[in-house]
């Protein structure tokens, strides 16, 4: 399971809730940075940075959204060396004409199949440490059906990607098929209210999906959970109803480790006394 990401803070409690892994997609920084839909509004180095404040605040494997790779093969090769650079563990390239849309919103197109493949090939010959997951992702069951988007899947498989992402099925039919029918380990999206199917994580397993993400839950909760915070200030004058929603002030602070923080610059204090000393 890989619980999204909204931002570095959300990162941080990610880990701290025992999870192995973590996603973070173009939807939720969107939303975090401009207050704007997924459509392919932030560069590629927004996003580089984006997961290497992530990678700062969480020490557990993150699955990148790369996009389309921010253009062709020469393009891919960049975003896969900046990536890298940014500490990601995983990353994906998906088929969408850019710019593109967020999986589960209509009007989606796709480019040739060869260009795609062109863009996974530049994706596996540019990484550097071989840990590094390159998933393929095809949008192909809104635009060209089902089929469509299993052949595609089975080309990347031929490339050499490690891991497959068709994205958006409509049916638990079409999902099994995704899984029995593509030679090699696939991801399950969970979106809330989106196009496909909303599984638990054992119904997922058992179809035969080797992974699944939740995006966008962490940004569906904290639009809801900020929005009655500040409707409940404007019509009360106060946030102390509230106050069961919120955690302490101390809670925040254990959260984001200020009490470590203290304790090593305390240490660095001593040991600057001890040198001090000595001199004297």
């Amino acid at each position: 399971m890989l619980p999204g990401a909204h931002d570095a803070l959300t990162a941080k409690i990610i880990a701290q809730c025992g999870f192995k892994a973590y996603t973070a997609g173009g939807y939720s920084a969107t939303a975090g940075m401009l207050g704007a839909p997924d459509i392919s509004q932030l560069s590629m180095t927004e996003m580089a940075d984006f997961y290497a404040r992530l990678g700062d605040a969480s020490p557990l494997p993150l699955l990148a959204d790369a996009d389309t790779g921010y253009g062709g093969p020469t393009n891919v090769a960049r975003t896969v060396r900046a990536y890298e650079r940014a500490g990601v563990a995983a990353l994906f390239i998906e088929d969408q004409v850019f710019p593109k849309r967020c999986g589960h919103m209509d009007g989606k197109r796709i480019v040739p199949r060869g260009e795609w493949l062109e863009k996974l090939k530049a994706a596996l010959d540019t990484r550097i440490d071989p840990d590094l997951v390159i998933m393929a992702r095809t949008d192909a069951v809104a635009v060209d059906g089902v089929d469509e988007a299993i052949e595609r899947a089975q080309m990347a498989v031929e490339t050499g990607v490690d891991l497959l992402f068709v994205e958006a099925p409509t049916s638990v039919e079409q999902m099994r098929r995704i899984c029995s029918e593509i030679d090699g380990p696939t991801l399950a999206n969970n979106v809330e209210a989106g196009k496909t199917p909303f599984l638990t994580a054992p119904e997922l397993q058992d179809i035969g999906y080797a992974a699944v993400a939740y995006p966008v839950a962490a940004t569906y909760a904290i639009t809801k959970a900020v929005r009655t915070l500040f409707s409940a200030l404007q019509n009360e004058g106060t946030t102390l109803g509230m106050a069961e929603q919120m955690v302490t002030f101390e809670e925040f602070n254990n959260t984001v480790g200020l009490e470590d923080i203290r304790e090593k610059e305390k240490n660095y204090a001593d040991f600057a006394r001890a040198i001090a000393a000595k001199t004297k």
